[in-house]
């Protein structure tokens, strides 16, 4: 258990730091009003943040995410592989119950995070900000609101994180398999690279339209008053003022950013935990083994 948490955290920095900049464009076009946008689209707003706030405004708010994602990596691949063991048989079935309990249980954390992520992303740059960085953020929103004001977004994100992260691990599983990916073959990081962003991709294609609400619930009311009253209120009046586009708003910054972050997530975290499970097997003072043939390293849960 321990090795699954360890590994989890290496895949959460990996991944964080290569996906961090796409993040902050996607939520930028997922709450900008159509009646006066910002932005034209993924790569407009990649060159307006650079030209206003230089290469460190991609960078905005990653404190959060580093914080939290190291340790929510660790939760999700820990509580993958170990609800995996308890229901004792490697199916697709229970890689997709082992993934979607994993994406529940790491909501607690999920989506505070996700709240001071949000709102660093979108606050205006210089003195005159509202947050110093995300403990000071999650302060203030629990002095004016409590503890309901620090979980805002709670039930859209836990309706996003429990299907999204069993069709993540589903798709893993799935596709590790597929390609074949073996102890000692000389294609097995580029393979893991594959299955890993691939799965990434097909994660989000599954609950995306539940992100932008979450994110456009966070954001409520921080330029002005807030205007939505829940979920139902939220998807009624984007539909009814944007059609059912502003549900796909962000997608192609959010693909863009989930391949290579799943990619780094996924190898880093099957990497390690076969290093450290190498170790941990080999006797002191022996020869290095040859690598076992075996169970694929596709099951998080047998790594």
């Amino acid at each position: 258990m321990a090795l699954d948490f360890l590994a989890g955290c290496a895949g959460g920095v990996a991944g964080v730091l290569v996906g961090h900049p796409f993040d902050t464009v996607k939520v930028r076009l997922q709450v900008q009003s159509m009646e006066k946008p910002q932005y034209q689209g993924t790569v407009h707003c990649f060159q307006a943040i650079i030209k206003q706030e230089g290469v460190l405004g991609l960078y905005r708010g990653l404190g959060s995410p580093l914080l939290g994602l190291t340790f929510i990596n660790a939760l999700v691949f820990g509580v993958q592989g170990n609800t995996l063991r308890a229901l004792g048989r490697d199916s697709p079935l229970n890689q997709f119950l082992a993934g979607a309990a994993a994406g529940a249980i790491q909501c607690v954390i999920c989506c505070p995070m996700e709240l001071a992520k949000t709102r660093l992303q979108l606050q205006e740059a210089g003195p005159a900000r509202t947050y110093r960085g995300p403990l000071d953020c999650l302060a203030q929103v629990y002095r004016r609101e409590g503890l309901r004001g620090v979980n805002r977004g709670m039930v859209s994100t836990l309706l996003r994180e429990t299907p999204s992260f069993g069709v993540y691990f589903l798709t893993y599983d799935t596709l590790t398999r597929a390609l074949g990916c073996e102890p000692g073959d000389r294609l097995l990081v580029p393979k893991l690279l594959l299955a890993g962003g691939t799965s990434g991709i097909a994660s989000w294609l599954s609950t995306y339209p539940l992100d932008v609400v979450k994110s456009r619930l966070q954001a409520d009311g921080l330029r002005g008053a807030p205007r939505y009253r829940g979920i139902l209120d939220c998807v009624r009046q984007s539909y009814r003022a944007e059609g059912w586009r502003v549900f796909t708003r962000g997608l192609a910054s959010t693909l863009l950013r989930a391949f290579p972050v799943n990619a780094a997530t996924f190898a880093t975290v099957t990497v390690v935990l076969s290093y450290a499970r190498g170790e941990e097997a080999r006797p002191e003072g022996d020869a290095v083994p040859a690598a076992p043939a075996g169970p694929a390293l596709a099951q998080p849960s047998s790594l």
